[in-house]
């Protein structure tokens, strides 16, 4: 998987040409540790698609990396973004190509949200097995780890870096607001550099959007997707208190936040982020790394259903 940057040979419009093979085995995955309330979503799902006559392989939640079963000829992720992220690594591990979806039961869900699926699963396997909203998406690599929608160093990643998790799974997504309550005295700025064969760049933030949407039905960057053969990025030259509020309002406005005073927008292929310190890179709500690290487009996109 090292290496595997996006050469531009393929489109997803060549792609979405090929027959769409019938599915008959799936083998689905979900978060362990996710509360009751998903739990019997999971559940549900299965009976939905045992209900069309398909064979359900449980997913291996016990091995570290997980393991895509032999038989499978689908992968369905039933969970949150940062369970997608195991699963696709598990995927691209597995040097096979196949079908992957993803069943909207995260504490945020940006990938099942900028695909379109939905949380009814008679709607959701329908669309499964109909195989008629495919779509080959390009995501991102930090290092070996995939990267589906978004990935940031800065107060936000700091902020995720603090999350506690059992909180997480009593309020959700307002973790992550209670966190950036906890660092507001100490605001955490540090000297971040980026370079790629185009540019160097210094700056105390930066946002890599690889998808649509950055926080819930927010994007920092409307014009990203996760068919696009690019990354876009945002870097805040200073990310003051002040500099920072007003990307996030900005942002909840739907305003251009790379029209805000000291920020520099671009679009890159692969990105190489060091800093004075170790500083934690958030991807898909998740720490993933602390820097320097490399994030690289895939060369083989992946099938969504």
């Amino acid at each position: 998987m090292k290496g595997e940057t996006y050469l531009g040979s393929q489109t997803g419009t060549q792609l979405d040409a090929t027959p769409q093979a019938t599915i008959s085995i799936v083998q689905l995955f979900s978060n362990p540790h996710a509360g009751w309330i998903a739990r019997r979503r999971v559940a549900a799902l299965r009976r939905r698609f045992m209900a069309e006559g398909i064979t359900v392989l449980n997913g291996d939640h016990g091995s570290k990396p997980l393991m895509i079963d032999r038989r499978a000829q689908h992968i369905c992720c039933a969970g949150g973004d940062g369970t997608l992220r195991h699963v696709l690594a598990a995927l691209i591990g597995s040097g096979r190509e196949i079908s992957v979806s993803v069943y909207p039961n995260g504490t945020v869900n940006l990938v099942a949200r900028e695909i379109g699926y939905s949380i009814a699963p008679a709607v959701f396997v329908q669309r499964v097995l109909k195989g008629d909203h495919r779509g080959y998406h390009h995501v991102g690599l930090i290092g070996d780890v995939p990267m589906a929608s978004c990935a940031s160093v800065g107060p936000d990643s700091y902020a995720v870096a603090a999350v506690l998790p059992a909180l997480k799974l009593v309020i959700g997504r307002a973790a992550y607001i209670v966190a950036v309550y906890g660092f507001l005295i100490r605001w955490p700025r540090v000297k971040i550099t980026l370079s790629n064969s185009e540019r160097e760049l210094v700056c105390e933030a930066v946002y890599v959007a690889k998808g649509r949407y950055f926080a819930g039905s927010w994007s920092l960057a409307p014009t990203a997707s996760m068919r696009s053969q690019t990354f876009e990025v945002i870097a805040l030259q200073n990310a003051s208190r002040r500099t920072f509020f007003r990307l996030c309002w900005s942002m909840f406005r739907r305003l251009p936040v790379g029209e805000i005073p000291g920020a520099k927008q671009f679009n890159c292929t692969e990105l190489e982020i060091t800093s004075e310190e170790p500083a934690p890179l958030q991807s898909d709500g998740d720490i993933v790394g602390y820097l320097p690290l490399r994030l690289a487009l895939r060369f083989v996109p992946i099938e969504f259903s």
